[in-house]
């Protein structure tokens, strides 16, 4: 069929129009300074997918000063002309993109990286960071009014960054959306031992300076990294299970803790690979450092901080984070009782399995130890707020929460549910919409008002 010159005319400026429509639409844009978290809300960035992270680390305790180099592997999401990264403090003194030098600019903690061409929609690209500094630990309310991030000890440093410090010592997406598997290179002092996450690659004396490679090959969250540096004490083997183990304890608090730590942390990843699933990372472990300006311990992955172990019950529920918050990481913050809760059921389940107490009397005993009019029962547990993510109430309320769920569905659905939760979003994320539906699908019950009463209206539920 042959068409009319009008016809013909009309067909070329419909394709001129369509071919202009097409052509801004891939038009090269910056990348976002931010994924938009509610909490964070230029944690992350925009326009690319973070694969690797390649950190070359040199530190030196004396004068507290980091000199690094970190190449992250990346994939563009749609066509940059230019993308952030997160940097809080520390000074930089290179760019480079895909080995070519780049422009950048820096605008309080992010980094505007002008690379010399477009960057395509699909493509994979490789930006290096060459900076240095002396990284400043974060403080506030957040984390139980305790400083995080990079802290400095008498032999080291102790590195715990949940939930926004690890751009604190390495530029980064810092936001649990965009995990990215990771190459940790160290160099410190001779003398010293550097722990990072995954397995141990290398480590070799050359000089004065010890040189240690780890290497996390599974997706990680960025706040979950760590290099902790100082003197330890290091034991390696596997679990009866068969997982590799790793436990470096400072020699100060070799005498001072009343746990055996790495028969603890060997018998429970074996048991919660029975309760939840396979155990997701390569090694466990512990690094036990002697930190008491820190308040609190890390579900870092593979192998937990803690600057202080308090409890066999600290231990159990730093290890069930490696399935809840490290494998299934929060997809914004605002859904953290999803770690935070989860963990905190796990003590319960453990207390339950060593025939201390069962879960239920665990949850009647928070429940009746809190009076109505507490403050306690006031925070909204699915959307806790920023400077109250990690009240005792989005860890105890969030555990009651699944007590509860436990009682109305039943057992046998119950522990279907929980490793059916960490295989479907196994090394990815997930929301607290996510759990419901889930919960339900496998149940074959409508829950939304169970969930709606323990985690989104305040005030104490009646029994």
């Amino acid at each position: 069929m042959a068409l009319s010159r009008s016809a013909r005319l009309g067909a070329l400026a419909t394709a001129a129009a369509s071919f202009l429509v097409i052509a801004a639409s891939s038009a090269p844009t910056p990348g976002a300074d931010g994924i938009g978290d509610g909490y964070f809300p230029q944690l992350g960035n925009g326009g690319f997918d973070a694969r690797h992270y390649d950190l070359s680390l040199a530190y030196d305790p004396g004068t507290d000063r980091l000199d690094g180099r970190t190449t992250i592997t990346a994939r563009a999401t749609q066509n940059l002309s230019s993308f952030d990264l997160d940097l809080q403090k520390l000074e930089v003194t290179r760019v480079e993109v895909n080995g070519r030098r780049a422009q950048f600019t820096r605008d309080g903690d992010e980094i505007r990286i002008t690379p010399r061409g477009t960057l395509r929609k699909g493509s994979t690209f490789e930006v290096s960071v060459t900076y240095g500094g002396v990284p400043e630990p974060l403080g506030g309310p957040i984390v139980f009014g305790s400083d995080y991030g990079w802290m400095k000890t008498d032999d080291g440093v102790f590195v715990a960054c949940e939930p926004n410090a690890a751009s604190t010592w390495f530029p980064s997406s810092d936001h649990p959306s965009d995990k990215a598997a990771y190459d940790i290179r160290i160099k410190a002092p001779k003398g010293l031992t550097a722990v990072s996450n995954g397995r141990l690659v290398s480590t070799y004396d050359k000089g004065d300076s010890t040189y240690t490679h780890w290497r996390e090959t599974k997706p990680m969250a960025t706040y979950l990294a760590t290099a902790t540096i100082g003197k330890f004490d290091v034991r390696t083997g596997t679990t009866p299970g068969g997982t590799p183990i790793y436990v470096a304890v400072d020699p100060v608090l070799a005498n001072s803790n009343n746990v055996d730590v790495y028969a603890v942390t060997a018998a429970a990843t074996d048991y919660w690979s029975q309760v939840f699933g396979p155990y997701p990372f390569e090694e466990t472990g512990a690094i036990v450092d002697d930190m008491p300006q820190a308040g609190f311990s890390l579900e870092v992955q593979s192998k937990p901080v803690y600057s202080a172990v308090r409890s066999e019950s600290t231990i159990v529920h730093e290890l069930a984070h490696q399935w809840f918050g490290d494998s299934v990481s929060v997809a914004h913050w605002k859904d953290i009782w999803l770690n935070e809760g989860f963990a905190t059921y796990a003590q319960w389940l453990w207390a339950e399995h060593q025939g201390t107490r069962s879960a239920h009397d665990s949850f009647l005993a928070g429940y009746n130890a809190r009076p109505a009019d507490s403050a306690f029962w006031q925070i909204t547990v699915g959307d806790p707020q920023r400077d109250t993510m990690f009240a005792s109430a989005v860890y105890q309320r969030g555990a009651m929460t699944l007590q509860v769920l436990r009682e109305r569905i039943g057992d046998a659905a119950f522990f279907k549910l929980l490793p059916a939760w960490t295989k479907l979003h196994r090394y990815g994320n997930a929301d607290t919409d996510d759990f419901v539906r889930l919960a339900e699908r496998v149940s074959g019950q409508q829950l939304d008002d169970l969930f709606q009463t323990w985690l989104f209206t305040t005030g104490k539920p009646t029994l």
